[in-house]
């Protein structure tokens, strides 16, 4: 046994002495070409192609944000600031003007190879680490500032490793102003998130004990610990996580030669396998053994995937009596009206309008599922945070309200068809059932938070599950009424009064257009919304011209396609042109300021309350809870005498930063309230349904 135990520590101490030989002899290498490529002379190519890229020009005393954007050729690899076991870090040397001052390189997250049993914390495609300059405060504006930069890197493959060094650089104009690259707003979706919550770190004998405070409905897929400091773990040993409660707990192996005790362990936990990370500051704490473990890929979203599913049925239900979708029971009221004409006519249209749910709610996933896995960080009603579709929406409103009112028919949505054309009534089902879906589900309500939450996070073929299964539950007491007679029998006979039925359904409508006509003014300002108005009166007079053809009998499907195209090439041209920034909104009676990790992580180090709250202007659910229970005067009183730090997220136009955010959370989308209880204590999710006595309790007052 002990000659055993002298040939294992004969083995370890080799194999640390060849990875010490290795580095030694990556760093003389990398000295070499330093000096070789030091002397005037073509620049070879490399295989890591660099370029130093500005955000924007800024006025004197900002910071900007620049980009070294590196993109490696198949096969190559470069590596983060902590490379593992092999490899060698970047370094930076600047060259900028008096004054101005380069901050901390922000990288994004890494990934895991490993190679001969040597860990390496690597980037295999195209990334951009992101630093922050600060600009001279004496600048004068208008002058050129010239920034340049000195890079040395290690581009490695499976086999080989070759240094690197390019100088680049950029240009800055001070005062200057133009739009923003909007390639940032995608690299910074690929930055670690920061935590908000203090990690603790306990070491026991040979292992470190690492507690992270993560809320326990955040699903993790193989999720990885990457330390920022050298030589604190043995990278190559297995990571154990444990779940806890809301407590994430790993167990780190620690190395043979540990480079000294850590007073800190800071670095970067990777959530998933889209490279989702959050930023962890460690600091010496008690951290509880045991949990629940995870293995490499965490099983808890799919092992609770019939729960899930139960959540986004039951959450779609209750979207049909949400404030958000109150303006669209007027398209299914003329539909229920109908649906007693006889049984097989009800089971089909009941079939269709599910149809076009489930369509709606699937499409939409999908897309969204693709627009993040494209690198967009984008949430659940993405939809209308686009002007775009705000504004075709709009358009649709007023045509089915001037459809209502009898300005002119048309056969789709045909709910407002004669019997005789039983077609027209299924095709007009279905499309009902698309348009319900698409405006119903920017809100969130109970139940289908959780699900959709986990919806971002699960695979491809469980997220689209979810998606249907609320479409399923949106469209269930259309469905329940198509197929059980006895709820049919309770409905009013078909008659004359559907004609005056369908006038008085106009209403509704009217009232959402004019809902969709302010949000157009949120999103893109007192200009955009006047230009789309004028569209909508454009097509309200098209479609008028129309009807009074159809009333003579003459045909119009030629002259109205034409006037339709034109004002949607119109809309097309000239409302890009006039979006702009929404307008301001007026501080309410409970003071805030405006969300970021920054405010957020400035107000813990405090020790202070946070109530961080997030909501939108087309979310009425985030509306009625603002003016029931937040806007309230004992709520402001209670928050000023606890010193509680308000934070409001708006999510109206999309926010990287703030999407970021509810995605740490596990939550697709708003409202969202987030409740920080003084000192460093967990973060506390609150109920989707708020009431101001509530938010007054969490002070104590």
């Amino acid at each position: 046994m002990a000659g055993w135990r002298r040939t294992r520590k004969a083995t370890i101490a080799g194999a640390e002495m060849k990875m010490r030989c290795y580095r030694l002899l990556v760093a003389v290498l990398w000295q070499l070409a330093g000096i070789v490529l030091a002397f005037p002379a073509t620049a070879a190519p490399t295989h890591i192609a660099a370029e130093l890229i500005a955000e924007s020009s800024g006025n004197p005393g900002e910071t900007v944000m620049l980009a070294i954007h590196m993109r490696p050729e198949t096969g190559w690899h470069g590596y983060w600031l902590n490379p593992g076991d092999a490899g060698l870090g970047m370094t930076l040397a600047w060259s900028v003007p008096d004054g101005a001052r380069p901050g901390e390189p922000l990288y994004p997250v890494p990934r895991t190879l490993l190679i001969s049993g040597l860990m390496n914390h690597v980037y295999e495609s195209d990334h951009a680490v992101l630093v922050p300059l600060k600009l001279p405060a004496g600048a004068v504006p208008g002058t050129v500032l010239p920034i340049a930069l000195d890079a040395q890197w290690l581009a490695c493959t499976h086999d080989i490793c070759v240094p690197e060094q390019a100088r680049l650089e950029t240009r800055l104009t001070i005062g200057a102003r133009g739009k923003p690259d909007p390639r940032f707003d995608r690299w910074r979706t690929r930055l670690p998130a920061p935590l908000g919550a203090q990690a603790h770190f306990r070491r026991e004998g040979n292992v470190i004990r690492l507690g992270i405070p993560l809320p326990a409905r955040l699903g993790l897929e193989e999720p990885h610990f990457f330390p920022a400091a050298d030589r604190l773990i043995d990278y190559a040993a297995p990571q154990d996580f444990r779940r806890k409660g809301d407590l994430l707990v790993i167990t780190l192996q620690r190395p043979k030669l540990m480079a000294q005790e850590p007073q800190r362990l800071d670095g970067v936990l990777r959530l998933n396998t889209a490279d989702d990370g959050v930023i962890i500051a460690a600091v010496p704490g008690a951290v509880p053994a045991g949990g629940e473990p995870l293995g490499r890929a965490s099983p808890a979203p799919v092992a609770g995937l019939p729960l899930l599913l139960a959540a986004a049925l039951v959450g779609g239900l209750l979207l049909n009596i949400m404030p958000c979708v109150f303006p669209i029971l007027s398209l299914k009221a003329l539909g229920l009206a109908r649906a007693g004409e006889s049984e097989v006519q009800a089971r089909s249209e009941g079939l269709a309008y599910t149809a076009g749910v489930v369509t709606a709610c699937a499409a939409l996933g999908a897309l969204l599922l693709a627009l993040r896995a494209a690198g967009e960080q984008v949430g659940w009603a993405f939809q209308l945070q686009e002007p775009g579709v705000v504004v075709a929406l709009l358009l649709l409103a007023v045509a089915i309200t001037a459809n209502l009112l009898g300005l002119f028919e048309f056969a789709v949505p045909g709910f407002v068809a004669t019997a005789s054309r039983p077609e027209s009534a299924i095709g007009g089902a279905f499309a009902t059932g698309l348009l319900a879906a698409f405006v119903a589900t920017p809100c969130t309500g109970p139940f289908m938070a959780t699900a959709m939450g986990a919806a971002l996070l699960l695979p491809v073929a469980e997220a689209m599950a979810l998606f249907v299964a609320l479409g399923i539950g949106i469209a269930l007491p259309f469905l329940a009424i198509a197929f059980i007679p006895a709820l049919r029998r309770r409905l009013p006979k078909p008659g004359g009064w559907m004609v005056t039925f369908r006038r008085w359904m106009a209403l509704p409508m009217g009232l959402t257009a004019l809902a969709l006509l302010w949000l157009a003014s949120r999103l893109g300002g007192t200009h955009f919304a006047l230009a789309s108005a004028a569209l909508a009166a454009l097509l309200v007079l098209v479609l008028a011209l129309m009807g009074r053809r159809q009333h003579a009998g003459r045909p119009t499907a030629l002259a109205g396609t034409a006037a339709l195209a034109a004002i949607a090439i119109a809309g097309f041209i000239a409302l890009p042109r006039l979006e702009a920034q929404p307008d301001t909104i007026a501080q309410g009676i409970l003071p805030s300021q405006p969300f970021s990790e920054a405010a957020l992580a400035e107000a813990r180090a405090q020790g202070k309350p946070v109530f961080a709250y997030f909501t939108a202007d087309w979310c009425l659910t985030c509306k009625v809870n603002e003016e029931i229970a937040i806007e309230r005067t004992q709520v402001r009183d209670a928050f000023t005498k606890a010193g509680v730090v308000v934070l409001r997220g708006d999510w109206t136009r999309r926010d990287p930063a703030i999407t970021r955010y509810l995605t740490a959370q596990g939550a697709a989308g708003v409202p969202l309230y987030v409740w920080y209880p003084a000192g460093s204590g967990a973060p506390q999710h609150l109920p989707q349904v708020l009431t101001a006595g509530g938010l007054v309790e969490l002070t104590g007052k």
